[in-house]
C-alpha cells in the first residue's frame, strides 16, 4: 500500500505521517509480550542508561520485534518515500516508565535530533539515518502519558539551522526557537505507525500513568546516506529524490 499523493504532500509538509492501524494484533502481541516479560526484571539503576540508547537491547534483532517493520507495509511505505533502503537489522525499544514506579528516575527528554550532539556521544561523532518509523506498542491517550511530542515542520528549521549556524563538533542539538517550543504529542493505540523525517526535532515527557509507555522504532537509512551525513543534515531531501522534485505545499492558513 503506497502513500497517498496527499501524505507525500503533508509528509514534505510537516515530515509526519501516522498510519493508524498499520501494523496486525498478533504481531503487536507477540513483540510487546517479549518486552513486557524483560521489564519485569528492569532495575532502577539502569533506567537513565536504557533511555539514552534502548531498552531490553538483547531483543533488538528478535524475530518478533524486527516483524513489526520487515513483515508489514511500514518497510514498502519507508522505500516509497526514500526510492531504496538499507536492511533494517535492529530495533531501538523506547519505554517511558511510570513516574509512580520509578519518581524521579526518568525526566523528560529535551528537543533533538537523534544522532547528533548526543550527551552519551563524542559531539563530533554522526550517528544519523534518513527515516524514523515508530510503531505505537502501548496505548497513548494524552501528552502526560509519556508520549513523544515532534515538531511539524521543524525538519526545514532544522536543515536551515544545520546549513548556516551549526558545525560538527558543537554540543546544542537544536537551535533556541525549536528549543523553547513543546511540540505536538504523539497519541494512538497499539498497531499504530509513525513515519518521521530524521531531521524532525522531537522530544519525551514524564509518563504519569500507572503504566509503561512502549515503542519500537526503525532507523532506516537510504543507501548512499552513511557517506554523506553532513550533507543530508543541511539538505533534508537529499535521502528522498523522489519528493527533492515535487513542490513544497503551502502551509494550512489558520
Amino acid at each position: 500500500m503506497a502513500l497517498t499523493r496527499e501524505e507525500k504532500d503533508a509528509f514534505k509538509r510537516d515530515g509526519v505521517v501516522i498510519r493508524r492501524g498499520l501494523v496486525a494484533p498478533g504481531l503487536v502481541h507477540r513483540a510487546s509480550s517479549l518486552i513486557e516479560t524483560w521489564y519485569r526484571d528492569l532495575q532502577p539503576s539502569d533506567i537513565p542508561a536504557y533511555s539514552q540508547r534502548t531498552f531490553a537491547p538483547e531483543l533488538g534483532s528478535h524475530p518478533d520485534i524486527l516483524a513489526l517493520y520487515g513483515q508489514t507495509e511500514a518497510a514498502e511505505l519507508a522505500t516509497g518515500l526514500l526510492g531504496a533502503t538499507l536492511p533494517v537489522t535492529t530495533a531501538q525499544i523506547q519505554i517511558r516508565v511510570p513516574e509512580s514506579e520509578f519518581p524521579g528516575v526518568q525526566p523528560e527528554k529535551t528537543m533533538h535530533v537523534d544522532g547528533v550532539s548526543c550527551p552519551h556521544l563524542d559531539p563530533r561523532e554522526l550517528r544519523t539515518f534518513s527515516l524514523l518509523v515508530g510503531v505505537v506498542l502501548s496505548g497513548v491517550d494524552s501528552a502526560q502519558d509519556g508520549a513523544l511530542h515532534y515538531q511539524p515542520g521543524g525538519h526545514h528549521t532544522m536543515a536551515d539551522w544545520f546549513r548556516t549556524q551549526w558545525a560538527l563538533g558543537m554540543t546544542e542539538q537544536v537551535p533556541p526557537e525549536i528549543d523553547h517550543k513543546q511540540g505536538v504529542p504523539l497519541l494512538g493505540v497499539p498497531g499504530d505507525v509513525l513515519l518521521m523525517h530524521h531531521l524532525v526535532p522531537h522530544s519525551a515527557g514524564r509518563n504519569l500513568t500507572p503504566f509503561p509507555r512502549v515503542m519500537a522504532y526503525f532507523r532506516v537509512s537510504h543507501p548512499h546516506h552513511p557517506r554523506r551525513r553532513l550533507e543530508a543534515l543541511r539538505d533534508p531531501w537529499l535521502d528522498y529524490p523522489a519528493l527533492a522534485a515535487t513542490p513544497q505545499p503551502a502551509a494550512d492558513k489558520e
